[in-house]
Formats: structure tokens, sequence, C-alpha cells
């Protein structure tokens, strides 16, 4: 008897499996969360097989049936991405599903305009952009459900290669008329007696936080926030200074107050942008592709809404 299984529905059963949850899989595959349950139920009825034991307030588990289950699963899917780019390689043609991310910091600023130029040049490419963090992004790309993603080179792990493209050095962001927004450049240090108001994300807050503890400095976190755009605001309306290594073309925050962006000096680290994937998924015609394209528009002199100054040239990985 033909089984009637689609890829997307052992896709769902994967998501679900590793995150424990119907709602963390359907945010992490972008569906809804009935699509994902419809894909289980129709799986489990397909199959005669319970995969999960369901929880109430506790999410679901795999049953041993359901993790024996998901092992053929992702090796399924695997198979079939092989597939296509073996059709790719023969035919000679960009085509097929690209799972691109994008660090959540960025993503609106810079991955959309990449992104339409690359399906203008390539339009049988199905193209699908995904915001993570950069944790999120280290998980996705290891369980296949990224392929590419447009991050920082930020506690890079030895199994995933990065590509840079751009040096981005950071920048301390003022209310037009705080006391310091006049200055050429500032140090933590004369950081150190104003409020601040920290960009909270896994790995970035480390990063930013270490430009004070260099200087054995403890900064006066007046406020939090995950969502940069929400800290743009606070800093305009004069809650609290910040730091950030993208500028974006406009000085305006989201609600029109003018900002000003002062770059630090001392012991802070630059931070370059690049591409972030397995070493072996190169061989894809479609990521290459992209690959080429990330390379051609994002330069020292031009990326896409971003102020970026000119540097020498960085070797590619």
């Amino acid at each position: 008897m033909a089984l009637r299984i689609t890829l997307r529905q052992l896709e769902y059963f994967v998501a679900v499996g590793e995150h424990g949850s119907i709602a963390l899989a359907a945010e992490k595959v972008s569906v809804s969360s009935p699509s994902i349950s419809a894909a289980i139920a129709q799986l489990e009825a397909e199959f005669g097989l319970q995969l999960f034991i369901r929880r109430h307030a506790h999410g679901l588990s795999l049953t041993q049936g359901g993790a024996r289950f998901m092992e053929h699963a992702r090796d399924v899917l695997e198979r079939a991405r092989a597939l296509n780019d073996l059709a790719n390689d023969i035919s000679g043609k960009v085509r097929g599903p690209l799972n691109v991310g994008c660090l959540v910091t960025f993503a609106q600023i810079v991955l959309p305009q990449l992104r339409r130029g690359f399906v203008d040049q390539w339009p049988e490419v199905e193209f699908h952009q995904f915001e993570r963090d950069q944790q999120a992004i280290f998980d996705d790309l290891r369980s296949a459900r990224l392929d590419i993603a447009l991050t920082y080179d930020l506690n890079i792990p030895a199994d995933l290669a990065f590509i840079p493209l751009i040096e981005l050095p950071p920048f301390a962001l003022l209310n037009e008329t705080h006391e310091l927004a006049h200055r050429e450049s500032l140090s933590p240090a004369d950081l150190a007696d104003y409020p601040m108001v920290l960009l909270d994300l896994p790995m970035s807050a480390d990063y930013f936080l270490s430009f004070f503890t260099a200087m054995g400095i403890e900064p006066i976190i007046a406020e939090r926030t995950r969502d940069i755009a929400v800290m743009r605001s606070l800093v305009a309306n004069g809650f609290g200074y910040s730091v950030a290594n993208i500028r974006p073309l406009s000085d305006l925050a989201p609600d029109g107050r003018r900002l000003r962006f002062v770059p630090l000096t001392g012991p802070v680290k630059a931070l370059h942008l690049g591409l972030l994937l397995h070493d072996t998924a190169r061989q894809s015609r479609t990521i290459s592709a992209f690959i080429d394209h990330a390379q051609d528009q994002i330069t020292p002199l031009r990326a896409p809404g971003l102020q970026v100054r000119a540097n020498t040239p960085l070797q590619q990985a």
C-alpha cells in the first residue's frame, strides 16, 4: 500500500520532537500550531503508531517508537535535500527551497533588500527567511532547519563555518541632547556614570558588557529589551545610552526622534557581519549562489540599509 505522507509532515514532526512543544515547533518553522497538530495526527494515523506522549502542562515527549521514527525521518529529509542539490547540479539551475536565517538585530534592515535582489535573479528559488538570536541560529543550522544564516562572528562553534563580509565597529547610541552627544568618540569609562539601555539578547548582551568588565567597570543598567527598535526608541527618549554595531542609514529612532552614534574606543572588539553555514553546504548550487550574491552586495563600501566605512577587504573563509 502506498504511503500518503509528505516531507512537510516529516519536517513538522522533527520540529516537535526536538522542541517538545507544538507551539515552539510552530514558531520555529513559521506555521500555525493547528498545521503542526494535523501533520502529527496524519503521521500517527498513516503508520498506526503513537509518536508522542502528551503530558498536560509539560508538552510532548517522544515515545520509544517515536524516537526511532524521528531518527529515520531526519535521514529522509536530508536525502531529499541531497536529491534537490543533485538535480540542480545536473541541470545547472539554481532552484528549490532555501532557508535563510538572520540575526534579529539587523534582520529588518539588511535581509529584505538582499533577498529581493537574490529572488529577482533566481526566481525558481523558494526563499524562506527566519529571524533568530545567535544561539537559535546555531541550533537551527545544526538541525538543518536553516541552510545558511547572516550573523556576527560571535562565539562561532567549531562545527560551523563563517564567511566574513564586513567589519562593524561598536557605537554608543545617545539621545541628541545627551551631554556626551557632541563627542567625536567615547570610551566605556566615559559612559560608566550614565544609565544604560541593554540590548539583552543571548551572547550579544555578554559581548556589549565585556567592554565594561575589561576596564573593571559595572555599567548602570536601567532598562533591558530584546527588541532593537524598542532599544533605539528608549535611547532617543532619554532613558539611557546603549551600545550596538549596526548603524542604519537613518539616524532616527522608530518614533522619529534623532539619535547620535558615537564610535567607541578602548578595549572594544569589532564584530564581523558574515555568513554562517556547515562547510559541506557550499556544495549546494543554490547556497553557493546565495553566498556569491551576499559577497557582491555586502562589502566594506556598501551594504543594504547600513552606513559602513571603507575597510581593507577581508580574507574570505
